[in-house]
């Protein structure tokens, strides 16, 4: 039922790796995850056909052409409202995972995409700029439910030795779905204007695939015996994933936690933010996914084609420049994937957002200095290139992975819901801002980026600790170890000021320690 798979060189991976992790790996990530990285992607080669599209529309309808600041806020509508759409699909993502459970709320979501292919397939035939609007947003709802769904479902079916290497399967399928984009959007293939609403809707591909197999796999098994407390349904799906091996260790481990919230329920957002046992878990989320999207990467995605002309390379080129991007995202991902387990989530992230960081600052110098150096073409060239293998490498799977990781199954599905929304409102924000910042702040609008993924690597270094090869319990009391740390150098400040009162130094009046106090 779970044949042994196995990899050479890859340490504990060769033991405990089986067809039927790999598979659902492989079928969730191709059919849900990939198709965030192909939306991102896609607008970006048509971009001169969609803005024509639309401009000769309402020529039709008004009999009056666009100007050029309204083609540019229709385009940049198209490409953020996928953004608005990921917000809406994280915000309800908890609530479908509780119901279908996680790989139900795969499967069952798979419409979105359906009638979405179908919007933008159709738009061109029916005249209407609207139906690819709607198509966007349809979209961007199944990638925001996708994009937290999909590394939960795997961080709970994979064994605590694998959670980080099948975790970042997702990432290299967004970056598999990101160089898909360019190179179906070069003239050769789908890039000519006939072809761009066949582009835009070619999503109905790799979802139908993992229709037709997905459903024959087993549920979260931490979700079975969790949620519904089937313990035969759990021991089944354990027999799926696992070969060879003592599923009882596991069973216990997952009955411990369920001790551990006996008395408390799935919890909602608000009670998720009011929770104090969690704080540092819950900011630690908020800075990562907040990090990610404002280190400029959707910047580079969006706008790629853009960036390549203004930095000097040939317009003949920069397809073909832009497609080879895609293979550095792919070859980055598997670096990640196959030495995440080696070194840690920690390096992954903290070396990731500095690369990222430096180079954001590189590419504004390059640009600044092109006028005088040729060779600053290519300086900028790099940069872009490092920007996008510093996400991909860490930031681009870890940041989910450890949203799932920092919290237990009761607190789990809000966590992802705070995480992805604040991702994808930030998607939009610089996804709908940077045309315009680019053309108000010039060169130096990388420098923005530059400084937010520095901030979040020395976040990251500071607060979030190594979480490879632990489980979610001695997780949850690392931090709570932490929370205890802080609470008791708290208590001894309140002690010292209190000391000090008796020496004149203070008023007794502000000093007066009070033993329910807790540090903020």
């Amino acid at each position: 039922m779970a044949e042994e798979v196995l990899i050479p060189s890859s340490g504990k991976i060769t033991s405990q790796l089986t067809s039927s992790l790999l598979a659902v790996a492989f079928l969730t990530s191709f059919g849900s995850s990939m198709l965030y990285g192909y939306n991102l992607a896609v607008v970006n080669s048509p971009a001169v056909y969609i803005k024509d599209f639309y401009n000769k529309t309402v020529v039709s309808r008004t009999g009056k052409g666009l100007s050029e600041e309204t083609l540019t806020l229709m385009y940049c509508l198209t490409v953020s409202v996928f953004a608005i759409g990921g917000l809406l699909g994280s915000l309800i993502v908890g609530i479908l995972v509780s119901r279908f459970g996680r790989k139900g709320t795969v499967i069952n979501t798979t419409v979105l995409v359906f009638i979405a292919g179908s919007f933008m397939g159709f738009s061109r035939i029916c005249g209407s700029p609207e139906m690819v609007i709607i198509g966007r947003f349809i979209s961007g709802i199944h990638s925001g439910i996708s994009l937290s769904v999909v590394p939960m479902y795997l961080g709970e079916i994979a064994p605590k030795n694998l959670r980080g290497f099948l975790g970042l399967v997702p990432s290299i399928f967004i970056g598999t779905g990101v160089f898909a984009a360019q190179i179906l959007g070069l003239h050769e293939l789908l890039g000519k204007e006939e072809y761009w609403p066949l582009f835009l809707s070619m999503i109905v591909v790799p979802t139908f695939v993992q229709l037709m197999m997905l459903p024959w796999f087993p549920e979260s098994p931490r979700y079975l015996l969790i949620e519904k407390h089937n313990v035969h349904a759990t021991i089944t799906a354990l027999k799926w994933y696992r070969a060879k091996c003592n599923i009882q260790a596991e069973i216990e481990e997952m009955q411990e936690e369920q001790r551990s919230l006996s008395s408390v329920e799935t919890v909602s957002v608000w009670k998720l933010l009011l929770d104090d046992t969690v704080r540092w878990q819950v900011l630690s989320v908020m800075v990562v996914n907040i990090g990610m999207q404002l280190s400029g990467i959707d910047a580079i995605w969006f706008y790629t084609n853009d960036i390549f002309k203004n930095v000097g390379i040939p317009a003949t080129q920069v397809p073909y420049t832009t497609a080879g991007t895609g293979i550095i995202e792919i070859i980055a991902g598997l670096i990640g994937c196959f030495s995440i387990e080696k070194l840690g989530r920690r390096p992954l992230m903290i070396g990731g957002f500095a690369m990222m960081g430096f180079c954001s600052a590189g590419i504004t110098v390059a640009l600044i200095l092109q006028s005088h150096l040729s060779s600053m073409h290519y300086v900028s060239v790099c940069c872009v290139v490092g920007i996008i293998a510093g996400f991909c490498i860490g930031p681009a799977g870890v940041s989910f992975l450890i949203t799932a990781e920092l919290f237990k199954q009761s607190h789990r599905p809000a966590a992802y819901i705070v995480g992805g929304s604040l991702n994808w409102l930030s998607n939009f924000t610089v996804g709908f801002v940077f045309p315009f910042l680019q053309m108000s702040a010039g060169s130096y609008c990388y420098l923005v980026f530059g400084a937010i993924c520095l901030a979040v690597a020395v976040y990251v270094y500071i607060v979030i600790p190594e979480t490879k090869n632990k489980t979610f319990m001695e997780i949850s009391r690392m931090f709570s170890k932490k929370e205890a740390v802080l609470e008791t150098q708290g208590l001894l400040d309140h002690l010292k000021l209190k000391k000090m009162n008796g020496y004149g130094c203070m008023e007794h009046s502000s000093l007066e320690f009070d033993s329910s106090s807790s540090v903020p």
